[in-house]
């Protein structure tokens, strides 16, 4: 690595400016990924498909997110993060606007591919800036607040989305959502910068000691905490606001298409509300985020069990409860990123970063796919076959994968609790606040 010079001032009013900016390609982002929550009966009917076709738009887009995190982190620490996010953009808004126009099923799916193309290259880009503007103190609360209001775009897409689509069509609608795209380019081109150093901001990671250095970041153990936080705590909301949370409200439970759009907009309330709960918990007790993990992931799966198990559809009130605490596996997956900060040196990070993003996304896609697959199952007709008992079991998937990423997170965080003990100042690092715990890898000293 290049020593770096000191030239702008961490965690100052330049850093807020780059991180709004940043922040505002990835609320596009977030908008993106989740459009066709609300408008997936909508992109039934127009593409003449069945549940599994409906699911495959959205799991091919999430598996090219999660496929692209490791090779995005790489050429993030190779190139910065100002030419990825640039790069995802134009990827998102080139998809977003032949979807406006897109009028059969293959050329849809290419279209989801493009924007998840684009979508994998801008939250790691954009944490990376957190890292590298923000002081180590800061950086919790700055990345809670990047995901929380990230999830702004989620409300975008909820409501106001919604009504472009009853009103205006799906043409005018996603062609007037593609726009936004080359609003938000202009600033992201003048403003955003990757770091507040003088010389090379990024590595120049040689082909030849890349393998080396990705085993180097895979068997850290912090690397697996977080990708298992991160996969564990991410996917049920992400399933619910992305595809199948519309439906099961409509179709399963039997409530209106507004009541349906409140509650999840009510999910994304309640994460803007969790997140700086949980930065002020990572802040004061770094050594138990991974417990904490694991309790947010124990509310979320006890609630889906009284709501699945209730007789007859579930009351209001109970629907409220269970989108209000599985709304706050959002932020909490955003501890992933927080512990293995904690584990890494800053030219580590994309590629750190990349990979514990896979988690959720791989956990989401999974999802999405079993539950359209149950439903075909037990509703061969369609949509408009389906059923509260359908949903009951297609729902029940998620058990199986919180059931697997609980006991991954207990199981490395015994590892990396061995370690911190093993590793002399370790300790006091993680009460500081430290971006780094000494000795982790042998060339980071």
């Amino acid at each position: 690595m290049e020593l770096r010079r000191q030239v702008h001032d961490i965690g100052r009013r330049r850093a807020w400016v780059i991180w709004l900016v940043g922040l505002s390609v990835y609320l596009l982002a977030v908008f993106y990924r989740t459009s066709l929550g609300v408008a997936g009966l909508l992109a039934a009917e127009r593409f003449h498909i069945n549940a599994a076709q409906l699911a495959t738009f959205t799991v091919l887009q999430l598996a090219v997110y999660a496929g692209m995190q490791v090779p995005v982190g790489i050429l993030l620490d190779r190139f910065g993060s100002k030419v990825l996010m640039t790069t995802g953009l134009v990827l998102m808004t080139v998809g977003e606007l032949w979807f406006a126009f897109a009028g059969s099923f293959p050329v849809g799916i290419v279209c989801r591919v493009l924007i998840g193309a684009g979508d994998a290259m801008i939250f790691t880009s954009l944490l990376r800036v957190v890292a590298l503007w923000f002081r180590v103190r800061q950086a919790p609360l700055v990345t809670q607040l990047t995901g929380m209001i990230g999830q702004l775009g989620a409300v975008a897409a909820a409501t106001p989305l919604a009504i472009a689509l009853r009103q205006l069509g799906w043409t005018t609608s996603f062609a007037i959502a593609a726009g936004l795209g080359f609003a938000v380019a202009i600033p992201l081109v003048l403003v955003v910068k990757d770091s507040p150093y003088a010389g090379s901001s990024v590595e120049k990671v040689k082909l030849r000691v890349l393998a080396t250095t990705l085993r180097e970041v895979w068997g850290n153990p912090g690397t697996r905490i977080g990708l298992w936080t991160h996969f564990t705590c991410q996917f049920s909301s992400t399933v619910f606001t992305m595809l199948w949370g519309y439906p099961f409200l409509v179709s399963g439970e039997g409530r209106s298409s507004d009541t349906a759009a409140n509650l999840l907009m009510l999910m994304t309330g309640t994460a803007l509300v969790a997140g700086p709960v949980i930065a002020r918990f990572t802040a004061g007790r770094p050594y138990h985020r991974s417990t904490l993990a694991l309790a947010i992931v124990g509310a979320i799966a006890a609630m889906w069990a009284i709501t699945l198990l209730w007789p007859g559809p579930a009351p209001l009130w109970l629907l409220c409860v269970l989108v209000m605490v599985t709304a706050v596996g959002g932020p909490g997956s955003m501890l992933g990123f927080d512990i293995v900060r904690s584990f890494h040196l800053p030219h580590r990070l994309g590629r750190a970063t990349g990979v514990v993003n896979v988690g959720g996304f791989v956990a989401s896609l999974t999802t999405i796919a079993l539950v359209g697959i149950v439903l075909d199952w037990r509703a061969p007709g369609g949509p408009k076959d389906y059923t509260l008992a359908d949903f009951r079991i297609a729902m029940s998937v998620q058990f199986v994968l919180w059931a697997i990423g609980a006991t991954q997170i207990v199981r490395f965080r015994r590892k990396g609790r061995r370690l911190v003990a093993q590793t002399p100042g370790a300790m006091d690092a993680l009460t500081a606040g430290e971006a780094l715990l000494p000795g982790l890898s042998k060339d980071d000293g």
